[in-house]
């Protein structure tokens, strides 16, 4: 299963973000896999998953396409354990965008080197604009050791 949806994170579809209806989020390109540490990919729950975020337990940081730029953003803070270098809630900031990414891994006896991730939300509030939720789910690869 995890190297489905790593294969699928990875598939060769359009290099520039592709919008998601609705949001002002969009599709992430390919995204590779950590040479070390842990990376979450996150997919919107719906129908149709899209991917929407890779955050980075070392060096800490959040890709995202909003308003059709790919940008990494910066860990501020984080509460709890998740597991794989991850926070149950983490905070992803710059100048204008706040992103708070609240995670539940769950680690499964037939994935090696990574973890799904159940449930989760990405919040994204941007100074001058609507706040987004979204629900995402996705996994955890970690590169080997």
């Amino acid at each position: 299963m995890i190297a489905l949806l790593l294969a699928l994170a990875a598939a060769d579809p359009p290099r520039t973000p592709v919008p998601i209806a609705g949001l002002p989020l969009a599709a992430l390109p390919p995204q590779s896999l950590p040479t070390q540490g842990c990376a979450a990919y996150l997919f919107t729950a719906g129908p149709g998953r899209a991917l929407v975020g890779m955050a980075s337990a070392a060096p800490g940081t959040l890709r995202l396409a909003l308003d059709g730029r790919v940008a990494d953003y910066a860990r501020q803070n984080q509460t709890g354990s998740a597991g794989f270098g991850f926070a149950t809630t983490t905070t992803y900031q710059s100048a204008d965008v706040t992103a708070t990414l609240d995670l539940a891994v769950q680690t499964r006896r037939d994935l090696s080197q990574g973890a799904v991730v159940d449930s989760g939300t990405l919040r994204i509030d941007r100074t001058g604009h609507d706040t987004v939720i979204l629900p995402v789910a996705g996994l955890i690869g970690c590169a080997a050791t």
